[in-house]
């Protein structure tokens, strides 16, 4: 029997391997094709693909089998789960002041700015508009002026034409929103999910392509319910972690 194909994967070193492996493997399964078979290579040979140790391997493939993705059969051997589906995102929510701590500490660079058109998935956030100010920013760490990650920000124009772009090189995009124009900020949602760097956030954070970083969606919202910023950062997987704390009171 034919068995499924991963794809490759360049791995970084500060980073569990075995997460790494999973994740890869994760988005090849997710990716593949109907015409895909279902089996999967044994334990051995995808720890060679990989090259992980066999120990290495399980745990991934365990990970995998928590969620769903897989199932193991002794002696018939491992298996695409074919109904299988990309989990629920984990959403954190927190207070406006736990953001801005959290974007605070680096400093930034403002790649460009201008307006452009809500098409797209912009027409989500942005209904009642045709057009947003965007911003691109590359932001460091202030010790060692290494890219910890690159925002994208899209703000509502008459927001925007009080924001001063040299605030933005002192101040997270929040922080300039609420002290600095005044906007009613009510609530910050926050959606954290793993990828694979691509091309570009490869190059502007300087890891090799494919390594996994955190991709980071924020919405900040009136109390009128209205979307005033739409942030898209992509943070280094190396770099940064999420926590979330739950009150079982």
């Amino acid at each position: 029997m034919t068995s499924f194909a991963p794809d490759s994967i360049v791995l970084n070193r500060k980073l569990p391997l075995w997460y790494q492996v999973s994740q890869s493997l994760r988005a090849s399964i997710l990716g593949r094709s109907p015409r895909d078979p279902l089996r999967l290579p044994t334990e051995e040979q995808l720890a060679e693909h990989y090259g992980v140790s066999v120990l290495t391997m399980r745990q991934a493939l365990k990970e995998l089998e928590d969620e769903g993705l897989i199932s193991r059969h002794r002696r018939r051997g491992t298996f695409i789960e074919p109904d299988a589906r990309r989990g629920t995102p984990v959403r954190l929510l927190g207070s406006v002041d736990a953001i801005v701590a959290q974007q605070s500490g680096m400093t930034a660079e403002l790649l460009g700015h201008g307006t452009v058109p809500v098409t797209g998935e912009l027409t989500e956030y942005f209904p009642d508009l045709t057009e947003v100010a965007a911003y691109h920013r590359l932001r460091s760490d202030e010790q060692t002026g290494e890219p910890t990650n690159h925002a994208r920000n899209h703000v509502r124009p008459e927001l925007a034409e009080r924001i001063d772009p040299e605030d933005l090189a002192r101040q997270p995009m929040t922080k300039v929103l609420r002290d600095v124009v005044g906007a009613d900020i009510s609530r910050i949602t926050d959606t954290v999910a793993a990828r694979l760097a691509d091309p570009e956030t490869a190059r502007l954070l300087r890891v090799p392509l494919l390594s996994p970083i955190l991709h980071y969606t924020g919405v900040t919202y009136d109390t009128a319910g209205r979307v005033l910023d739409l942030a898209v950062i992509h943070y280094r997987g190396d770099r940064f972690s999420f926590t979330v704390t739950l009150d079982a009171t």
